[in-house]
């Protein structure tokens, strides 16, 4: 070989190691596998948490939980209310190299109102139809005003997938995800990784980071054993008994900020036991929520009254934290035995908290048996109501109504209870139709307080987002809704 030949080579080969060594790949540990990466069929927080990366929404939100352009640029409101009207940005391509332009929004908002299985049309019944004005501008006509509208744009429901995509893969579409996000969907191997690729040709500039992947530990102990030994570069969430450690270990950052979601029990009130009013009275009045966020949380978690965190535009003071009263919990059983079994996830936290909720329904003479199922297996049992009660809670939404409507409603698509009450239901859609937030605030506590006599469901206490990450991670911004975007993410 020449000398100017294997000099060549020596550089092209020195090239593809320097751009190898800077080739970077972020690792994050989850609290559980996400069940379904569809837009239109995801009921669950760590769906989220992936699905944010593969697609662009409609809008989105900032640190003040305020509604901001995404791939709609601008918006206006007409008609009384009853029409919205989005210019959305041009040049945009989903991955698979078609246009993301008009058409494709109506495809993609129509798909996750109307597909079967589809757990977004109640938050987009409201919906009468959708319109391309042209390739740029999309309408959404109402057949009545709904609030939350914009909120609900920010998330699954405004998540827009590729219809080229979408119809070639059917109901298999979840396991091969394709939008047009700063991240590409690459491959999965359940209970075990997801890998994400960078898009390099993002329209809103290309990620810092060339590969993210997310692995899914249930245990908090074992998230936190690979976050220092480097297998992991963030997790999410920290189990609250490891946060001061990592606060004080100078090679990792903490970030712990107020979320907008809740966690409790929900009741099957469609078979017995719990199709008894006065025994899901009776296990709520057990519960000692003061005691829970001081022993298993370390004050990281905030007693809760309803589904409404302190600062969250329906909270009210009118609506106290239940106190525990094991007297009142004997009289509601009236001499009557309860036994039922509590179904949950595994992972140490879970597991704690079901043993100290036992423990506490014991004093009563309740009987609690413990079930632990995978939360994939978890959610799909809610579904079915198929289970006595169990532990499961919400990520939260910026407007009232994602915390509450679909939850309670006769046939929504979150109540797990099976609850139904027509009264429930008439100020639940009446909320939903008022223009003043004040207005549809007082509505909906009015509906809170029948829910919380019924007791389909009973809230134990508000969560806080709470991520560690290694100390050369910048770039990661704390909203609220705790969804981590990893655009701007760097790793140095």
């Amino acid at each position: 070989m020449r000398k100017s030949q294997f000099l060549m080579a020596f550089l092209s080969a020195a090239c593809l190691s320097a751009a190898t060594a800077s080739a970077q790949t972020l690792t994050v540990g989850l609290d559980a596998d996400p069940p379904k990466l569809d837009p239109a069929l995801s009921t669950a927080l760590v769906d989220r948490q992936v699905m944010n990366q593969i697609f662009d929404k409609l809008l989105d939100l900032d640190a003040n939980l305020k509604v901001i352009p995404a791939l709609a640029t601008s918006w206006k409101v007409t008609n009384g209310g009853l029409t919205y009207t989005f210019k959305l940005k041009s040049g945009v391509k989903f991955t698979d190299g078609t246009a993301l332009d008009a058409a494709a929004v109506k495809y993609g908002l129509d798909r996750n109102r109307t597909l079967e299985g589809s757990a977004r049309k109640n938050e987009m019944s409201s919906i009468k139809e959708i319109k391309v004005v042209d390739p740029q501008t999309i309408q959404i006509n109402l057949s009545q005003p709904y609030g939350p509208l914009l909120a609900v744009l920010t998330d699954r429901a405004g998540m827009i997938v590729s219809p080229t995509a979408a119809k070639k893969a059917g109901a298999d579409f979840q396991n091969n995800p394709v939008g047009s996000g700063p991240f590409t969907f690459v491959s999965r191997v359940r209970q075990d990784n997801i890998t994400l690729n960078a898009n390099k040709s993002y329209w809103g500039g290309a990620p810092k980071i060339d590969k993210l992947v997310y692995r899914p530990f249930t245990d908090g102990d074992v998230r936190y054993a690979n976050l220092l030994s480097g297998a992991v570069q963030a997790i999410t969430p920290i189990d609250p008994k490891d946060i001061s450690k990592l606060e004080q270990n100078p090679k990792f950052n903490v970030l712990n900020y107020p979320g907008i979601g809740f966690q409790g029990v929900w009741f099957n009130v469609t078979r017995a036991p719990f199709n008894n009013k006065n025994f899901r009275q009776a296990v709520a009045a057990t519960i000692d929520r003061e005691a829970i966020a001081k022993s298993i949380f370390y004050g990281t978690v905030t007693p809760a009254a309803g589904p409404f965190p302190p600062g969250t535009p329906a909270a009210s003071s009118a609506i106290t934290v239940q106190k525990p009263d094991i007297a009142l919990a004997k009289k509601k059983l009236g001499g009557k035995p309860l036994s039922f079994t509590l179904l949950t996830t595994p992972g140490s936290v879970t597991t704690q908290l079901a043993q100290v909720y036992q423990a506490m329904f014991a004093q009563a003479g309740i009987t609690a048996k413990i079930e632990q199922v995978e939360f994939g297996t978890l959610l799909d049992r809610a579904d079915k109501q198929d289970y006595d009660a169990l532990m499961l809670g919400w990520s939260g939404r910026p407007d009232p109504d994602g915390n509450i409507y679909d939850f309670f409603v006769t046939g929504g698509t979150n109540n797990q209870a099976g609850y139904s009450n027509k009264t429930v239901d008439s100020l639940l859609a009446k909320a939903r139709a008022q223009t003043a937030m004040s207005a549809r605030a007082a509505t909906y506590n009015v509906a809170l307080s029948t829910i919380l006599s019924d007791t389909p469901y009973t809230w134990v206490y508000f969560q806080r987002n709470l991520v560690a990450s290694v100390k050369g991670m910048t770039g990661l911004k704390p909203i609220p809704d705790g969804i981590l975007r990893f655009k701007d993410v760097d790793l140095k």
